[in-house]
Parts: structure tokens; sequence; C-alpha cells
């Protein structure tokens, strides 16, 4: 079983190289660190100031989350889920995989398993990008001193956690309707529907209720002015369950169901 497992996730793995979840990946992540960059660049007369700052690392990191957690992120793992997944009805390649010495919860989890560490993969790219967008203008604006301030790795480790588990039901329902649809269009419409249904739900005292909301809430959560209502309850434990109730339910409905492409 084991090693059986470990074959099938090469093979997800070798298949996702020749698709374009892989440039979706590496180009999301560094996105906003880029544009970071290029703006610091241009506005280089303001960097040494910055730079000297004590809260230079917290600035950066919440000034590069922004644009992610509201945007990139929820839109980035609707995409990629859905590629991964729609790579078998793309092929026509579906009947093929079931033919394999292979049983389904094999086929099925290594695929979750796939889009989970594309996303761990996505989250360790970007903080590798969030430091570069420090490094590179002051490697090349004279007079711009390394920052001063000590990287936070404890608070960035922890709040990378928050926000890795908070997008985890994403996949799992991006995950659920794409194996139920072979059109891809489907999966991402009703991801983006989902996603500007979080939106309009942040003020809303029970918004939390949507899953797509958790990134969102999480960025937000320290922030005045009313843009997001306040949950009462831990948004990382309720999209912890979220996951794991939407993979059940994903997970018996790939067995039942009659067709499997």
């Amino acid at each position: 079983m084991t090693n059986s497992f470990i074959h099938s996730f090469q093979s997800e793995w070798l298949k996702k190289k020749r698709s374009l979840s892989s440039w979706l990946v590496i180009v999301g992540a560094f996105f906003t660190p880029a544009i970071i960059i290029i703006a610091r660049l241009i506005h280089h007369e303001q960097l040494a100031a910055l730079y000297a700052k004590d809260n230079f690392w917290d600035q950066l990191w919440k000034s590069s989350w922004e644009s992610m957690a509201i945007f990139l992120l929820p839109i980035g793992v609707v995409l990629a889920t859905s590629l991964i997944t729609q790579l078998e009805y793309k092929n026509n390649t579906w009947k093929q995989l079931h033919t394999l010495p292979l049983n389904y919860s094999t086929i099925f989890f290594s695929k979750l398993l796939l889009i989970i560490v594309m996303v761990l993969q996505f989250f360790i790219l970007f903080n590798i990008g969030i430091y570069l967008s420090a490094l590179i203008p002051y490697l090349l604006i004279s007079g711009v001193p390394y920052p001063k301030a000590p990287i936070p790795f404890a608070a960035i480790l922890k709040e990378d956690a928050y926000y890795f588990i908070d997008c985890l039901p994403i996949v799992a329902l991006q995950y659920l309707i794409s194996l139920r649809f072979k059109n891809f269009l489907v999966p991402v419409g009703i991801g983006f529907g989902l996603w500007i249904a979080a939106l309009g739900a942040l003020s809303w005292k029970f918004g939390y209720l949507i899953p797509y909301t958790y990134c969102l809430l999480n960025y937000l959560k320290n922030q005045t002015g009313g843009r997001a209502a306040t949950p009462g309850i831990n948004i990382h434990l309720l999209a912890a369950f979220y996951f794991t109730a939407i993979s059940i339910v994903s997970y018996i409905m790939y067995l039942t169901k009659k067709e499997k492409g």
C-alpha cells in the first residue's frame, strides 16, 4: 500500500510538471514580491529611512500579504486545484488510470496530497520572494542599509501556518467540485463565485460560515475600521474541520460515483 501510494504520488507529480499549475505556483508566489521590488527601486529615495525602521520586517510582511490573502492565494488555490484535478479529463485518461493496479483510495489521496504539497511549495517560494524583495533593493541601491531589525521567524512561521490551514477548505471544496464536473470552467466559476461571496460576507457576523473567508479574516483580524466582522470562534480550527469534513464527503462521493471519468 505504501509503495503503491508513493509511486502514484510520483506519477501525479510528473503529470503536474507538464501542466500550467507548476508555472501558476511560481508566478503567483513571486508576483507580489516582484511588484514590491519594482516599486522600491522606483522610489529608492525613501529606502534608507524605511530600512532603518525597527518594524521593517513586520511592515514588509503585512504589505506583501495584503494582495496575497485577499486575492492571489484563494484564486490561485482555485485555479491550481482545478487544473490538477482536470488533467485526467483534459487528456481523457480517467479510464486508463482506473485500469492500473491502484485502488481508488490511493488515486484520490495521492492527487489531494499533490495539491497540498503544491500549496506548501507556494508558501515556501512566497517567503523567499518576501526576503528577496528586501535584499535586492539593498544590493542595488547605494546608501541603503541592511535592515537592522531581526527577522521575526517565529511570528512569520506561525502566521504562515494559519494561512496554510485557512486555505485548506478551498482546496477540499475545489477538489470535490473538480472531481464531479468534466468542464474546467465549472469548478473555476464556482470558486470565483464563492470568493466574491466571501468578500461580500466579511462584514456579516456569520461570514465565517463561508470557508473562503478565512484567509481574508486572518489578514484583517487586527485592523480597525470595520472592514471585517470579528468572528467569535477560532477560524483556524473551523478551517481544519471544514477541510476534514469536505474531504471525507468528497472521498465518499468519489468511491460511489458510477462513472469515474
